[in-house]
Parts: C-alpha cells; structure tokens; sequence
C-alpha cells in the first residue's frame, strides 16, 4: 500500500498554510469545469477568471479549465496550442474520432491557464442518446424546450467522456481531481460517479436556482427556509429538473462548497445538504491595486463624472459640484433581488431629510442595470452637444481675451476690462447662456427605454417623484447599458467609473456572495451592502466594527423592510455629513481592506475543499486530520481609536459641527500609525477552528 499522505493544516509566519510539500502536485491533475470558461454569463466567470493565477501558481502545467465552445468568445481570448500532457492529448484524440469537436489552448488571462473547450453543437446529434443514458442513471428527464438544460446535459456528458478517457490511461497516479461549478456542469459529475471514474469530485453551488426565483417572487424567504415544499415550489416554477440536477450533483459529490455562510444555510434548507467547506470569492488584488495612487484616481475620475453631470443638468445646474456626491448601484437588473427597490424609497427619504435640513450637499445617484432599450435619448444626447459648445465658446473668448491681455502688457499698460471684451464678444456669450435653457426636467434616464410604462425602476421613481427637479437634493439617473469608454454620454470604463464615485450602494436580498462591493472595497470606494450577502456577513466576521471602514451593513434579516429602509436611510445621511477630511480617512481604510479579499488568503479555502475530496475518494493514499478545517474567521481589524469615520457617530444634534472638532479629529488621526496597526493585525496568528467561547460576536453587537 502506497504511504499515505498528510493534508493537515499548519501555522506558517502566523498565517494558516496548507503543506503543498506534503501534496505532491506534480502526481495530480487539477480540473475546474464550468459554463462560465472563457463564457462571461455572471459572476462565476469573476470567480474563475480572478482565481486563475493563484491556482495556476500552484499548479502549474497540472491545472486545466473545461468549458464550452463559443467561437465569438475564443477568437479574441484563447490561443490554440497542442496539449502538452500526452494523457489529455489522447483523450482529446479519441473524443474527436467519435465525432466531437474539442479545443486546447491557453486563456489569455492572468495566469494563462490551460483550456479545453467542447463545441455543444458539434456533438447536439448525440443529444437523445444521452438524455435517455441521464435518465437511466438519475431518473431525470430533461424537456425538449428547455434549450439551457439541454446544453447541459451534452456538456456533462461531453466531460463525463473525457474524464473517462483520461482516467483510463492511469494505473496508480496521477490521480485526478474534478471541481465542478454550478448546475450547468453538475452532469458530468453525476455521470462520473455513476460510471465509478476514480476521480475525486468537488461540487460549488455560487447560488441555489430555487433560492434564486423564490426571493424575485418577493417571498419572506430567510424566515421562512423550513416552511417551503420544495419540490412543489419547484414545479409551479417549471424548473424541478434544473433543481433535481444542482441537487443530485450536490449529494453526488465527494466534497460540497458554497460561496458564504448565508448561501450555506440557504443550501441546508433548499438543497438538504450542508456544505463541508466554505469558499468565499476573491480577486486579485494586483488587477485593482493603484500603490496608493488611488485617491488621486478618485479625483480624475470624478472630475470626468462632473463633466457627464454639466452636460446632463444644463439648464438646472443651479447645485455646487464641489459639494455634490455620487451614489451608484450596479448589477444584473433584478429589481427585489439587488434591493433596488428598497434603495429607491431610501433616496426618497433622505431627499426628505436633506431639503428638511437645508443641507447644501446634492447627492446624483447612477442606477448601472442593463435593460431593453431603443438607444440613447436624444435630450441627454444634446446635453452633452451643448455642454461641448459651451465650453468651446469660453475657450474661443479666453483666448481672444488673453491676447488682447498680453498685448496690453507688452505695451507697458493695463487694459481697460470695460473694453477687452467687444459686443460680439458679449453677444456671443449671451447666445450661448440662451442656448441652455431649457424647458423640461433633466432626464431620469440616458436611453430610451423599450417598456418604460412597465420597468419597474422608472415606475417608482414615478411613484416617490424624484424627477430631478430645482428643489430636489437628490437626483437620480438610470443608464441601462453597461458602462464602456467608448460610450458618447459617459466615456468611461466602470472599474474607472466607479473609482470617480463616493459610494456604492448595493441593500441585496439576494445576493450569495456580492462581488460589487468587493469591487468597490478594493479601489478603496466605502460600500453599502448588507447581512444577507455573502460579502457582508464575511466583513461582519473578520473587521470589529465594519462601518469604521467604509463597509455600511444595512440588517435585513432580523428587521423589517421598513425598519432595514430607515437603518440605509441613516447610513447614507450620515455619510453626507462627512466633510471631505472624513471621506478621505475612510477611503484610506477601506482601501486597506483589500488583503481580506486576496485570493492569496482565499485561495486556502479552496485548497482545503480539494485536500478533503483526496482524502475521502483515495482514503488508502491520503489521509486528513480530523481537525482541519478552516474557518472564514479569522483575523479582526479592530475598530480604529482614531477619528470618528462619520459625524453619526458622535451622535451630533445638528447637521453640521465645528470646525474646532474637525481640527481636533484631523490632530488626532495619524493614517502611518493606524495602517501600521492593520499590517500587525492581519499578519497575526489565529486559529483556523472556532473563536473561543465568548468570543464570537453575537448578531446584536453589531451595531450600524
């Protein structure tokens, strides 16, 4: 019997490491398989894009990625080359002698992974073949109409054949490890466990398909996980086989992950299997990073927000860009689900309290959600054209007037300023001054929409009356396009639109993970997200008192939706008191959150679910400790000592405060000494099991 292997856990320069030595990768081969390869469809591509480099680094010529074949997709992000494992080359070899098309290549991405894409249509003649060999296996059926489980079930069964194929050209190793993404590709797996493949499987679900469609319904669905008939609600919904196929492959697994512990809980319930390891989402940092230079990119990208902005509201610029903050959420257009709604009625709320306070701060908040449209709108268009002209129209004046200034100077005089400027001058300034007024509202919305009277943001701004008028202080735009530096209205990219911003905004019902705010965090932008998100119960567990960093978690599971509405209400309030000393600190402290989220510490999660999946499916070659599995808490940034991050948090009566305190808050932050702090504190050590009793954090002292 070959010696068995440790995969235990062990404390490396105070942080958890997993012994690779005592993991011999090169007697291995790793396969991730997911619909999202080289397939951007939603946030699993993020996932596998951004972890990519970590795990080739680990891996190296051992690592691949199967995915399916989309020629649009492959001309402009893959690099055909030859296998250069003769095992995968024979595979691929025998597969293309029964009629399916496979490709090889690098991902030209970070970290250059191998690929091998299988091409769907190719191989859709094989199509009632495999439904009927799916059925045999699973009792699944699989309805002709539904084109997505029907490409699922020629994926699975294309991968399945593969793994076949590979595994049957190895006596004794390498041994192969499969890790499978999503419903999509959880086929192959059923399929690789009926046909007994020595292959170690590993199984994340990133959200529960039932999950899912019951919060777009508007369900109470947190309070209530006990209470749904799960097959019943699957059916009145058409999607029972979607869900026998994410549940089977969930129970068929060797090793079950979720993305965070509220989509663990929600699997308890929806999927009858708690997940044996949590594996939160990542990013690589270095894409994001900007060596401290990101306030200045904050600055830039803001001052070209201003200008959308002067163009959008000509005519009703009567509002200091100087004291106005952006606001903006972004995401797939999923009204309940991304807490659109709820964030709409708290905009109405603080426009409220704002005109109430006689505050001087506008707040134009953007709504980035894709949707059907016709194409721009042609006011918003001509705000653009007329900002244009206006700006070449003072160029045009200052340049005769600097000449005529530098003349006058030459000479030995000073101008007569009644006379530097002649009456075309003035006639031309009037007759650009005519030329914005307007006399209509600026536009809620930069397209035109294709079912306005039926798209439910446009109708609750309808219904709370945020037209953007003079007397309003929060303003509200709706681009449903996604954002590109190519664009006409907004010529940005949204990693540099959102650098420009001051805060985003993302109160989700729904939301298994929330890479947005995560986004946000690492580009150093404060971030409102909230505990039914995967990122927001992932902030709760590692930093003491997470509103001090910029990350407001609004509780919208132990609270009324009104209730949860007048917490985001305050929070956003509060942070329009902020002066821009304030805002700066708290930029410094998100940006330094950034290492929570590296999948240079996230990637030992996945690592661990990988070890497990050895250890259960070759239990004579590899061996665990019982006593190993991480935790995601883990290190604690303690709330800073320094300078309160908002005025709400001294409770002041007054919109306003002193300048006196400001200086004294100024004297009393030191952002060298307070980062110092955070560098000691996420490289100190700490146990991967439970925090000792007493410890943990209880939901109520969690005070927003």
């Amino acid at each position: 019997m070959p010696l068995a292997r440790s995969l235990s856990m062990t404390s490396l320069n105070g942080l958890p490491q997993c012994e690779d030595e005592d993991l011999p990768v090169e007697d291995l081969l790793l396969f991730e398989i997911s619909w999202e390869v080289t397939n951007k469809v939603g946030g699993i591509y993020t996932v596998i894009q951004t972890k990519a480099k970590t795990t080739a680094d680990e891996w190296g010529e051992n690592y691949f990625l199967i995915g399916p074949y989309f020629e649009q997709n492959v001309k402009t992000q893959v690099e055909f080359s030859e296998p250069p494992n003769p095992a995968v080359k024979k595979a691929m070899d025998i597969m293309k002698s029964q009629g399916c098309q496979v490709f090889f290549g690098r991902w030209l991405i970070e970290g250059s992974p191998y690929v091998l894409l299988f091409d769907i249509g190719s191989a859709a003649w094989n199509l009632d073949k495999w439904k009927g060999e799916f059925w045999e296996v699973s009792n699944i059926g699989i309805p002709f109409h539904d084109r997505e489980a029907n490409d699922a079930v020629i994926f699975g069964s294309l991968t399945a054949c593969f793994l076949k194929e590979l595994s049957c050209q190895f006596d004794d190793k390498p041994n192969i490890i499969a890790h499978f993404h999503e419903w999509q590709a959880g086929v192959g797996l059923i399929l690789s466990r009926s046909q007994k493949l020595p292959v170690a499987t590993i199984f994340t679900t990133h959200a529960t398909l039932l999950g899912r469609y019951l919060c777009a319904a508007s369900i109470d669905f947190y309070n209530n996980l006990d209470q749904f008939d799960i097959d019943k609600e699957a059916g009145e919904r058409q999607i029972y086989h979607r869900y026998c196929m994410e549940r089977a492959s969930v129970h068929c697994a060797h090793v079950f992950t979720t993305v965070s512990q509220i989509t663990s809980t929600e699997a308890e319930h929806m999927l009858k299997k708690s997940p044996d390891v949590v594996t939160p989402n990542g990013l690589n940092i270095k894409k994001f990073s900007a060596m401290h230079e990101f306030q200045n990119l904050h600055s830039m990208y803001k001052a070209r927000i201003q200008e959308f902005i002067r163009g959008h509201f000509y005519g009703h610029l009567d509002f200091d860009l100087d004291k106005t903050l952006f606001f903006f959420i972004a995401g797939r257009y999923e009204f309940s689900n991304k807490g659109a709604d709820m964030f709409l009625e708290a905009l109405s709320r603080l426009n409220f309290l704002l005109r109430v306070h006689k505050t001087d701060v506008t707040v134009v908040v953007f709504f980035i959600m894709p949707a059907k449209t016709n194409n721009f709108n042609v006011e918003t268009l001509k705000g653009q054209a007329v900002r244009k002209q206006l700006w070449d129209t003072a160029q045009s004046v200052k340049e005769k007037f600097g000449r005529k200034l530098y003349n006058a100077l030459l000479k030995g005089e000073i101008p007569d300023l009644n006379k530097i400027l002649d009456r075309d001058d003035i006639s031309i300034m009037k007759r650009a001054i005519f030329s914005t007024q307007r006399h209509s509202l600026p536009p809620v919305t930069t397209h035109n929409m294709i079912d306005d009277s039926n798209d439910p943001i446009l109708n609750t701004i309808r219904r709370i009356g945020l037209f953007n008028n003079r007397t309003d202080r929060v303003k509200v735009i709706l681009h449903p396009e996604f954002l590109s530096s190519t664009s006409p209205l907004l010529p940005l990219d949204y990693e540099e639109f959102v650098r420009g911003c001051h805060l985003g905004v993302f109160p989700s019902y729904y939301e298994p993970w929330g890479y947005t705010p995560a986004e946000c965090t690492v580009m150093g932008i404060p971030s409102v997200t909230t505990n039914l998100s995967g990122f927001g119960c992932f902030m709760q567990e590692h930093v003491a008192d997470p509103e001090a960093y910029g990350i407001y978690i609004v509780d919208r599971r132990f609270r009324s939706p009104d209730e949860s509405c007048n917490q985001l209400t305050q929070f956003l309030y509060g942070f329009c008191q902020q002066n821009r000393r304030q805002r700066i600190i708290q930029r410094n402290r998100t940006e330094r959150l950034s290492d929570l989220l590296d999948w240079k510490y996230l990637g030992r999660y996945y690592k661990h679910a990988r070890h497990l999946a050895l250890s259960r499916t070759f239990p004579d070659k590899f061996e665990m400790e019982p006593s190993a599995p991480p935790k995601t808490e883990g290190f604690r940034y303690p709330r800073p000592s320094s300078v309160p991050p908002s005025p709400s948090a001294s409770q002041h009566s007054s919109p306003h405060h002193s300048d006196a305190e400001d200086e004294d808050e100024d004297e009393r932050y030191d952002e060298d000494e307070e980062a110092e702090r955070d560098r000691q504190n996420i490289k100190s050590p700490f146990s991967l099991g439970a925090l000792p009793q007493g410890k943990k954090k209880q939901h109520g002292e969690y005070r927003n």
